[in-house]
Formats: structure tokens, C-alpha cells, sequence
């Protein structure tokens, strides 16, 4: 695109055909589409203005409806000028703005000295001569600012840069007009937030202090000030006195004491109207004293009078705004805020009883996407929100003669006898499915808790979709079983491949290469155990039955078991040893599961023992179960997770230094495993003294002895 930099100015004032106007079109468009903020779409006005037509300096007035300046900007040479809405109203009232503010068309002026529409500056300064073009910013004819270029050489602005300038305002107009719209709609939203939350805050409380103090709290956010105050006349009508501030030094200002008629909040009381004071040391009817106190320098001031019944019983204060000036809009804000208080403090019990109304249908939370009931103790439903209604096929009348358990299946265990659970304040939750009138099922999440609604003890149930959650779950665990379901089959041609290798090397081979082949099968292996232990994980949560249970030897499957963890003791220096009972009848297990079961329980043991120690792995008949355990010598397990450890993926701190190694997945197998063929796992310990694994597996009823 052939625009014109910065660096060519002169060559485009001097007449060189300028870029055309639909690129510069396309590129205004763009660079002033991605932008809401009117300070930052102005700058960006004046630089493409620079850029594309020239000169050495511009300026924007942005106005309003009447015509009247509300911002505006000047550059100079890259350089935003500050401050410069007061510098430019000059040229607004005989000015060249003015003349094109009137006349609503553009204006290319060659040489400023013998063009009577251009002014010199306030003080009468005159700059010499220079060239201008000037252009309205029109959005259908909604005129929305002047744009003005100069540059210090007569005689070098054209027609072709007045229409490029043409063609900039054009689009510019539109972006200034919604972003002076946005910025006005951001200001009256907060207007009117600030309005709603000062009666929502006034509403929520039966407290007049606490009534007081959050809409102290919402004028500071509404105008953006240090601080505000509120005091209120006493009975007599002779003083007020401040019962609530925000802000720097607030706890000194409580409790002070001013006459009416002293200083701007006496002045306001007095007199009934509200005021906005720039500059409150300038100000006769400032009162010094509280700053002398409070130690508080006061630099600008909105106060307004509180009224009820149409009588001034207090005033609002808010002092020194952010940005250094009040905005007219803020003395409205406050003024409806002063009467939303006023309110308030003169009908304290009117406002507790709508308080009580509304708290009851705000709980119901009529628009949310959660079916909600409010009931008795026994659960016949009080009140339903319209998502419930949906939900069940019943309208509101229909629900009040019913109880909720007509509609899902209560978790009385969580809920407790007699709702024993909930009667303590206690909040329950749990899952159920909820049964419509049109047989239509929906898996929910039930949260239930006592409310108080006019004095009476009821239930808040809250039920919550999780339909597609349960179905994205259910997803999660297909897929967990297809991953490890077709790890299998490529980890058996590795172990395959690696045991023929190892039957491949001679006797004489360097025992460095029979070293690590070693090492890759041991590891293969166990890589193999852990996807055969997640795949059976998944399986048995679905609900599966057990592989394939048969009379198996537990001495077998122990020494299968030491055989398999027996590098790894060996190379940190531990002693694995068994104890299992002669003659011991055979199991009926699955012998594969069982063996990772107790290799898992070994090598858990293992990452907890330390050089020297022992771990003992025994068996022994106890009824119609063999029971078998895991002991070792290690850390120990904190007795508050001895239940939580056999969770899945649960971690947990063993020993000072806070280690959760381990103690993941594989004791939730364990779990699954022992229990999927009829037994129980549970663990014992002791901190510092180790801990003992044991679990119980059903015997074989025609088994031999061993």
C-alpha cells in the first residue's frame, strides 16, 4: 500500500499523487475498527492523519449532542499534548473549528495569516502563517467532532489532502460516536449498578449501621473516590453526627460531631440541596478542623442531603475523586443514593418484611438453570422454581400437593434418620437420577440444607444436571480401556522379542549386554503389569466379573511375586522373605490379578524401606479365607489416610519430609482386585514402626493341600 510516511511528508504537501482513497479506506477501517477506548481512537485518528496526509501537528474535538466540547486531543509531532480541552474551546466559539462546527463542511485554508476564520492563540500570540485542513466528523449527519491538521508551510496543503482528510473523518466519525456511546452507556450502567446495589445492599440488611456502611461502599465504586461519609441528624436537628465512613482515617471521622449550618455537610443539611465543590480549601463553607484532626487533606467534595418523607435527616460526603474532578453525572448518583437510605433508616421494618419476601424467592433463584425446591422436613415442596417445573411436567399448583421423593431416590444414608443429618445444619449432597412425569430420567447432583424462611425451619433441595458429565465420564472410561487394552499386544511382542534375544546371546557374552537386557525386560514387565492392572481397574468399576478365578497355590503366586521384586530389593539392600503356612489349602483366584496384587504391595513397601530392613509377605488360613499381608519396617502411614489410601489415584504424606511417592493407582487396583473376588483389604500402622497390608482371599473348596 502506498502511503505516505512520516519521513515523506514534504513530497506529499508538495503535490505527489497521495494513496488512493480506497486503500486508505481499508486502512482506516482496520486500524480503528479493534479500538472502544475514545482517548485511544482519537490518537490514532490524528497519527493516521499525520501519516497518510501530512502536517506537523493536529487536533480532534470530540463534541456531544448540543455541540458542546466534552474531550479532545492535540499531537504534536508523535507527541500527545495533555490537558487540552480548555486550550482548544477558543477555536470552538470564532475559530476555524467553529466556522466548520456551524457550517458543517470542510475547509482548506493556504495560508492562515489572510484567512480571517483562523484565530490566534488565547493569549493573542500569533505562530505565523500556516497551512490547514479542517474536516467535520459527520456519522448520518450526526455531527460528533472537528478534525483539524496544520502545517507550519503556506501553501502546501491541496484539495487531494482536504479529501483524503475527508475520507479519514468519514470513518473516524463513526468510531468516535461509538466510542463516546460506550463510553456514556459504561458510565450509565455504572449509574444505575451503583443505584441497584445500594437498594440491593439497603434491602439485604435489617442493621441500619450495616445498611449505611455498604452504601458508603457502593458510592466509592460508583464515583470512584478516597472516601465517603455519612452522618445523620440528631433527634433535636441541631448537629450531625458521622455514623459511617470508607477511606483513609475512617475510624477517626465515626462519631464526630458538626452544627448545622457548619461546613459543607452542615451547609447541605441546612439547606436541603446537594453540592460539588472542586476545591474545598478555596471554598468558604469548608470546615478545617476535621482534616486538622483526622489529619486528612480534603481536596474536592460531593455531598447531598439524605431525605425520607421529603425531610433532610442526614448527609452523604464523597471526597477527593481518583482522577482529581467530579463528573456531573455524580451528584445524581448520590442523590438517589441519599434517598435510598433515607428510605431505609424511616421504614426499617417496612424493608425487613419485603426483606423476608424477597430473600424467600431470591433463594428459589427463579432463573436458574438448577431445579429448586423449598420443603417441610418431611419434603413436601413448599415451593419449585420454573427449571423444576420443566424438569418434573408438573405445574406450580401440582408440586405443592406433592413431595420431592416422589421424583428421584433419596440418599437417606447421607441425609441421616429423620433428616438427622440436615436438622444439624448440615449440607448433604449426593447423586440420584430424577424420574419426570413423562418417565424421562435425568442423572442429578442433590444438594440439600436447612433455610429459615419466616421463621420456620425448611429444606433448600438444589438437583443439578450432570447427564452429559455421567456420559463424558462414561467416555473417559471407554477410552482409558481402549488405550490399555491395545498397549497389550505391542508390550507382549516387546517382552517376546526381548526373551529372544536373551535366549540368542552365547554363554561367553559380555555380562554388561546381559546386564541391560535384564534391566529392559524387568522394566517391559512391569509396564506390562501396570496397563493389565489398569485395564482390569477399568473393567471392574464397570462392574465385570473376575478373569478367570481357579484353585490356584498361594505359595505360588508369592514366590512369583518375590521373584518379580526381587532385583529391585536386592539393589537397595532390602531382605524379602516368606511366610506362609505348611499344608495351606489352594485359593480360588484369578492368579495373574492376585500376583499383581501383591507385587504392587511389595514394591509399596519397598519405596518405604530403607537399607537393611525386611519385608515379610505370609499366609495363613482364617475361616473359610486365606489371609495373606504384606509387612515392612518402613516410615509408617498417618493414621488420618489408613482409609483414603486404597481411593483412587489418592496420594498421601508419609514421613516428616512430606513424600507422596506412591500409594496412587496401584493400591486401588488392590482393592478392586481383593474385593472383586470376594474379600476384604484393609491396612494397619504405626508411624516409625512400618506398616502391614493384609487382605483375604476365598479358599478352594475342592483345593488340595500344599
Amino acid at each position: 500500500m502506498a502511503a505516505i510516511s512520516a519521513a515523506s511528508q514534504g513530497d506529499a504537501v508538495r503535490g505527489e499523487r497521495p494513496q488512493s482513497s480506497l486503500d486508505l479506506l481499508v486502512h482506516v477501517s482496520r486500524e480503528l475498527a479493534s479500538a472502544l477506548d475514545l482517548r485511544l481512537i482519537l490518537e490514532r485518528v490524528i497519527k493516521l492523519c499525520l501519516q497518510n496526509v501530512g502536517g506537523s501537528s493536529g487536533s480532534i474535538i470530540v463534541l456531544d449532542d448540543q455541540g458542546q466540547p466534552i474531550d479532545s486531543i492535540i499531537v504534536v509531532k508523535d507527541k500527545v499534548i495533555q490537558e487540552t480541552t480548555e486550550q482548544l474551546k477558543f477555536t470552538l466559539q470564532d475559530g476555524l473549528a467553529g466556522w466548520v462546527r456551524k457550517n458543517r463542511q470542510p475547509a482548506l485554508v493556504t495560508d492562515t495569516s489572510l484567512d480571517g476564520r483562523w484565530q490566534a492563540t488565547p493569549g493573542g500570540k500569533q505562530s505565523g502563517p500556516k497551512s490547514v485542513v479542517a474536516a467535520p466528523l459527520l456519522a448520518r449527519e450526526r455531527l460528533v467532532g472537528v478534525l483539524t491538521l496544520t502545517n507550519p508551510e503556506p501553501g502546501l496543503f491541496t484539495e487531494e489532502h482536504l479529501a483524503l482528510v475527508k475520507i479519514i473523518g468519514e470513518q473516524a466519525a463513526f468510531a468516535v460516536l461509538n466510542a463516546r456511546l460506550y463510553a456514556e452507556s459504561q458510565r450509565n450502567a455504572g449509574i444505575m449498578t451503583a443505584i441497584a446495589e445500594s437498594a440491593s445492599a439497603i434491602n439485604a440488611s435489617l442493621q441500619l449501621d450495616q445498611v449505611l456502611q455498604t452504601i458508603l461502599e457502593q458510592t466509592t465504586q460508583a464515583l470512584e473516590v478516597e472516601a465517603v461519609s455519612l452522618a445523620l441528624l440528631d433527634a433535636a436537628g441541631e448537629s450531625l453526627a458521622f455514623r459511617a465512613a470508607t477511606g483513609k482515617r475512617s475510624k477517626q471521622v465515626i462519631g464526630m460531631q458538626v452544627q448545622l449550618g457548619q461546613g459543607i455537610a452542615g451547609w447541605v443539611a441546612q439547606h436541603g440541596s446537594g453540592v460539588l465543590v472542586p476545591d474545598a480549601q478555596a471554598d468558604p463553607r469548608f470546615y478545617a478542623a476535621v482534616d486538622e484532626l483526622t489529619g486528612y487533606k480534603t481536596q474536592a467534595v460531593a455531598c447531598v442531603p439524605i431525605r425520607a418523607r421529603g425531610n433532610v435527616i442526614g448527609v452523604i460526603e464523597a471526597l477527593n475523586p481518583s482522577d482529581g474532578v467530579f463528573d456531573t453525572t455524580d451528584l445524581p448518583v448520590l442523590d438517589g443514593i441519599g434517598t435510598l437510605a433515607g428510605t431505609a433508616i424511616e421504614h426499617a421494618q417496612l424493608f425487613a418484611q419485603m426483606e423476608s419476601a424477597r430473600t424467600r424467592y431470591r433463594e428459589l433463584f427463579e432463573d436458574s438453570i438448577d431445579a429448586i425446591f423449598v420443603t417441610d422436613m418431611q419434603g413436601n415442596i413448599a415451593e419449585a422454581n420454573r427449571q423444576a417445573e420443566l424438569w418434573i411436567g408438573f405445574d406450580e399448583n401440582s408440586l405443592h400437593s406433592m413431595n420431592v421423593h416422589h421424583f428421584h431416590q433419596a440418599d437417606y444414608k447421607a441425609l441421616g434418620a429423620d433428616m438427622a443429618y440436615l436438622r444439624d445444619g448440615r449440607a448433604v449432597s449426593y447423586e440420584s437420577v430424577l424420574q419426570g412425569q413423562s418417565n424421562a430420567q435425568i442423572d442429578v447432583e442433590v444438594f440439600v440444607h436447612s433455610i429459615v424462611v419466616e421463621g420456620q425451619e425448611q429444606l433448600q433441595w438444589i438437583l443439578r444436571d450432570i447427564t452429559e458429565r455421567k456420559r463424558l465420564d462414561q467416555l473417559r472410561e471407554d477410552l482409558a480401556s481402549m488405550i490399555y487394552h491395545d498397549l497389550r499386544s505391542p508390550l507382549a511382542n516387546v517382552v517376546s522379542g526381548l526373551d529372544v534375544l536373551q535366549m540368542m546371546l552365547p554363554a561367553d557374552q559380555d555380562p554388561t549386554i546381559r546386564s541391560v537386557l535384564d534391566i529392559a525386560m524387568r522394566s517391559t514387565e512391569r509396564v506390562q503389569r501396570l496397563a493389565n492392572s489398569l485395564l482390569d481397574t477399568s473393567r471392574m468399576e464397570a462392574g465385570q466379573r473376575i478373569g478367570n478365578p481357579e484353585p490356584t497355590s498361594v505359595a505360588d503366586i508369592i514366590q512369583a511375586a518375590l521373584e518379580a521384586t526381587g532385583p529391585g530389593a536386592q539393589s537397595k539392600e532390602i531382605h524379602l522373605q516368606a511366610a506362609v503356612v505348611k499344608g495351606l489349602v489352594k485359593a480360588m483366584v484369578d492368579a495373574e490379578m492376585i500376583r499383581r496384587v501383591l507385587i504392587n504391595l511389595i514394591e509399596n513397601a519397598l519405596k518405604y524401606s530403607s537399607k537393611g530392613q525386611t519385608i515379610t509377605v505370609a499366609a495363613k488360613r482364617s475361616g473359610d479365607f486365606i489371609e495373606m499381608s504384606v509387612q515392612d519396617q518402613g516410615r509408617g502411614i498417618p493414621k488420618g489416610d489408613l482409609e483414603r489410601i486404597f481411593e483412587k489415584f489418592a496420594r498421601v504424606q508419609v514421613g516428616a519430609t512430606g513424600n507422596t511417592k506412591g500409594l496412587g493407582l496401584g493400591l486401588a487396583y488392590c482393592k478392586l482386585a481383593v474385593e472383586g473376588h470376594g474379600g476384604k483389604i484393609w491396612v494397619e500402622s504405626e508411624l516409625g514402626k512400618g506398616s502391614r497390608f493384609v487382605f483375604t482371599l476365598p479358599i478352594a473348596r475342592t483345593g488340595e493341600l500344599k
